[in-house]
């Protein structure tokens, strides 16, 4: 059974992945923040990171640079879900995630990112160019 991590600091949208995530089999952790999402990543090692972009103490943004730079969780699948992208953003290309969401997103096309996810595992996302076999360039 795969194990997800949510960071997301809206109670409410939490809990209704959570929900839906658990529904379908997984494991789910969830993380308020972006700091207290790091720590988590570190010590329970799970096996994706769901993560929203604007949160307290630390965004999405500073999250996924930190887990990128951390030699023991660099290599775990990223998805972004958020409703805060805009056209063009040169954050999306500097993000190293592996598939941004965007916010409402149907639970079918969530949980079916999260498996490709999981089905794939760790895989490099050091250096200029992003081995990440899953790659899903944001349409919006």
């Amino acid at each position: 059974m795969a194990v997800l991590l949510i960071a997301e600091d809206d109670e409410d949208i939490a809990a209704v992945i959570a929900r839906v995530c658990k529904r379908a089999g997984l494991t789910v952790l969830r993380a308020p923040d972006g700091q207290v999402a790091l720590e988590m990543i570190i010590k329970e090692r799970p096996d994706v990171l769901l993560t929203d972009l604007g949160m307290p103490r630390m965004d999405g943004w500073e999250l996924i640079r930190a887990v990128r730079a951390h030699d023991g969780v660099r290599d775990t699948p990223v998805a972004i879900l958020t409703g805060q992208l805009t056209p063009g953003d040169p954050r999306v290309a500097e993000a190293h995630a592996c598939a941004i969401l965007m916010k409402p997103c149907p639970n079918d096309q969530l949980l079916l990112m999260i498996e490709k996810l999981a089905t794939v595992g760790p895989h490099g996302h050091s250096g200029a160019e992003s081995r990440c076999p899953v790659r899903n360039p944001v349409t919006v």
